[in-house]
């Protein structure tokens, strides 16, 4: 999630990226704009890691990367960092990346209320200019739904949305899962407080 921008002050890249590692919490970055990242809800946090873990064990053996959360995306050089709630990337110099992934092959957002309209618009726009993008993954955290974003021919991006009882096709990466995976534990019932 993503806070009011309105509290800090323009900055070139060098100037983010300098600032930004000395900082207690995460903060993106476009075109000189700095998004303050704010805490998840107990659902987006358990759904990121349910996708983590059942990509796992497809990816281990084949020679990729595959962080939560916490990695920072360069979209552009010098102009946009993101933090994606899940980055899988095969290319040689982001395995042995220690500051940021830079061509990342799978980039999947666990969405919320607050963030879709972004994730869906603007996210979208950014990551799309990522040459070595594949596939674009949108998860629901209130209802299980996951909407993917293929690449396709030229300009082209292909549009795929996957509903309860369905499996999940991500092609680039040849892996295929019941959605249900993605959600084990999730509750989508609003918990009611206490009087």
């Amino acid at each position: 999630m993503i806070a009011n921008r309105e509290d800090y002050q323009k900055m070139t890249a060098e100037e983010y990226l300098e600032w930004e590692s000395k900082q207690e919490f995460r903060h993106e970055y476009i075109d000189g704009e700095i998004l303050a990242m704010t805490g998840v809800s107990l659902p987006h946090n358990d759904i990121a890691l349910n996708f983590y873990r059942a990509l796992y064990p497809h990816l281990r053996q084949r020679g990729c990367r595959v962080n939560v959360s916490d990695a920072k995306v360069q979209a552009r050089k010098n102009s946009r960092y993101f933090y994606p709630d899940l980055v899988i990337s095969f290319d040689p110099d982001d395995l042995k990346a220690r500051d940021l992934i830079q061509n990342p092959k799978v980039i999947v957002e666990v969405i919320s209320p607050s963030t879709a309209t972004y994730d869906r618009t603007k996210k979208l726009k950014y990551y799309r200019q990522i040459p070595s993008l594949q596939e674009y993954v949108l998860v629901d955290s209130e209802e299980i739904t996951v909407e993917v974003y293929r690449r396709g021919e030229g300009k082209m991006w292909l549009y795929y949305v996957y509903e309860a009882g369905e499996a999940i096709a991500l092609a680039s990466i040849e892996f295929e899962c019941a959605i249900e995976l993605l959600y084990e534990g999730v509750s989508f019932e609003q918990e009611l407080e206490a009087d």
